[in-house]
């Protein structure tokens, strides 16, 4: 299983940036996917899950400003991030789990937010 991020960057606090992670397979596959991310010095955290019936929950931290999405045709789950803050510079990493209780991890895309 592979993941791949894309859609960090550089951005103005109050801006928005759209995370992407394109997976080699079917995300039906998956039980669950989710965002982490980890602010150096600071342990990674989830950020937002969707699972397989498209249930979503958030990090109290970004409820409200952040959607996770997905697209099943095109084996792709987003991270919309608005209202973007300092304090969510980090590197954002994608996470699949699968069925049986394996996990995968992106290789992370860096999310800066200048104030």
């Amino acid at each position: 299983v592979q993941l791949v991020e894309s859609g960090g960057g550089l951005v103005q606090a109050g801006g928005s940036l759209r995370l992407s992670c394109a997976a080699s397979g079917s995300i039906f596959n998956f039980a669950a996917m989710a965002w982490y991310r980890q602010a150096p010095g600071n342990q990674r955290e989830l950020v937002a899950r969707i699972t397989h019936t498209a249930t979503t929950t958030y990090a109290d931290s970004v409820k409200g400003r952040f959607s996770i999405s997905r697209d099943t045709a095109r084996n792709t789950v987003y991270l919309q991030m608005n209202s973007l803050k300092p304090e969510d510079t980090a590197v954002y990493y994608c996470q699949s789990g699968s069925y049986g209780g394996d996990t995968y991890w992106g290789q992370g895309t860096q999310v800066t937010v200048s104030s």
